[in-house]
């Protein structure tokens, strides 16, 4: 299937994307992943073993929607929970420790 991935085609098949994965150890996931096998990989790793291509010519969205096309699961990893707000009072008692239990 022709796929464009950093405004150049690339002729890709599910297999031929498996095959070329095969022996890559996952780098840790940050942002949008693609599921090939039971791995999860980072799509910035997978477009750059696949095109042979620096990671700063194209997006994690475009290797999402190729590998989406090709019949890969893709997921986002959201954005950490924000922190919950603390009353003045409550920030005071975290500085200070909660008093040991005996």
């Amino acid at each position: 299937m022709r796929c464009v991935i950093a405004r150049f085609p690339f002729d890709l098949t599910k297999s031929g994307v498996i095959e070329s994965m095969k022996g890559v150890k996952p780098e840790p996931l940050v942002g949008d992943s693609v599921l090939i096998g039971r791995r999860h990989y980072p799509a910035k790793q997978v477009g750059s073993v696949i095109t042979r291509q620096d990671r700063r010519d194209f997006s994690a969205q475009e290797v999402v929607r190729a590998m989406t096309t090709l019949g890969f699961k893709c997921a986002s990893i959201g954005e950490a929970p924000p922190a919950p707000v603390l009353t003045p009072v409550e920030a005071a008692s975290a500085l200070l420790g909660s008093p040991a239990l005996a």
